[in-house]
């Protein structure tokens, strides 16, 4: 059977267009060398949300029962290539509190590919990606993470780009010549052909042994059995939130053990404590509610609760007191507060070190989704160096 699978792995709404533009491409390329295909979207238990990790595949197959045939499954168990189009997702995926956090290369499979979009190294990337149980390929397409909105798309050949660098890591789906043929229909387009074919060129393949990576056993829980659920239709409340860290003084809030929303985020919140004015409206306007109130009356953020948004960062009066930093800058969920009182020197030092890259990392290269502004795409250029591709 001649089936080739592929998905792509983006941040629910802001990449919708992207990811959908490129399996589409990629199925209507499949019938220029007599192939049949489909793409299709997956979002998981929900609809999709902001930031929500979700999927779309293409599959391509050589005659119909071929495709027929793997269509019946609910999606593809394994794919040929994993395409990422925002590297901080490589710490893995929760589409809903459906599994627990799924490994970014869960369904790639032996010998297959997971293509990143990244200015990040290998080395850098298979910190935060899982380790496999099966050798694979990580390609790295040099670039900044591409985001829009629900109804807008920022065409700044993202998606060229990956098609280009899918040509050279899965030659048996379709040719080079193939997707420039294509894109070519579509858009008339010459700087988007240059991009392809520079990407095809330039794109880097790293091998990953069985083994290699993010040693951390992924979060999951046991789904309850039908015997364990309840008669008609219950929706337990939320218990109220009790003292800090379970103590007398300071709030808790009691949050869903199963439902992690770390792998939601872009960005993450870094706090000095120092500057701190107990104002309460990071405490007040966080959405997610991720904020304790510790018995001095600081606020500390629950990194598995904290889904990224930055609305604390733009309530905060003070300035630098909250800093929205990219998730790439982190390794684990640790609280930010113990860290502070453990060591406070050692703290205010790491906290300065990641505020300095927050303020490096202007526009899109470093503010994710939530924060655009003008000019922002030209600044990523100035900053990335990889105007040439554009």
């Amino acid at each position: 059977m001649a089936v080739t699978a592929v998905e792509v792995i983006y941040r629910g709404i802001f990449q919708k267009s992207l990811s959908r533009n490129i399996c589409r491409t990629i199925v209507l390329a499949a019938r220029k060398e007599g192939k049949i295909g489909t793409a299709f979207g997956r979002y998981g238990d929900s609809p999709e949300r902001n930031g929500i990790p979700a999927k779309y595949f293409a599959v391509i197959a050589d005659e119909d029962e071929e495709l027929q045939e793997t269509l019946a499954q609910y999606e593809p168990k394994s794919v040929d290539v994993s395409i990422v189009v925002d590297d901080t997702l490589c710490k893995g995926v929760e589409s809903w509190a459906w599994y627990g956090l799924q490994p970014i290369n869960e369904l790639t499979k032996e010998g297959g590919t997971l293509l990143v979009t990244s200015m990040l190294s290998s080395d850098d990337l298979m910190e935060d990606i899982h380790v496999s149980d099966v050798p694979y390929n990580l390609a790295i397409v040099k670039g900044a993470k591409s985001f829009s909105g629900l109804w807008v798309y920022k065409d700044d050949h993202t998606d060229v780009r990956i098609l280009g660098a899918l040509a050279k890591v899965c030659p048996q789906l379709l040719k080079l010549e193939t997707y420039i043929d294509t894109i070519k229909e579509e858009t008339d387009d010459d700087l988007k052909l240059q991009s392809t074919a520079r990407s095809y060129d330039r794109v880097s393949v790293t091998p990953v042994e069985p083994g290699q990576g993010n040693p951390e056993e992924p979060f999951s829980f046991v789904k309850p059995g039908w015997e364990e659920m309840q008669n008609a239709i219950v929706v337990k409340g939320i218990e109220y939130g009790t003292g800090f860290r379970g103590g007398e003084e300071g709030f808790q809030a009691t949050r869903n053990e199963y439902f992690k929303k770390y792998s939601t985020r872009t960005m993450r919140p870094v706090i000095n404590f120092e500057t701190c004015t107990k104002c309460t409206l990071c405490w007040i306007q966080c959405p997610d509610s991720c904020f304790d109130v510790t018995p001095e009356e600081l606020y500390d953020a629950d990194m598995e609760a904290c889904c990224g948004c930055g609305v604390c960062e733009d309530v905060c009066p003070v300035p630098d007191c909250i800093t929205m930093v990219n998730e790439e800058q982190f390794n684990d969920n640790a609280s930010q507060y113990d860290h502070w009182k453990s060591d406070r020197d050692g703290y205010m030092k790491w906290l300065e070190e990641k505020i300095a890259v927050a303020k490096v990392e202007i526009g899109d290269a470093g503010r994710s989704h939530g924060f655009h502004q003008w000019g922002g795409y030209e600044q990523q250029i100035a900053i990335t160096g990889v105007q040439d591709d554009d």
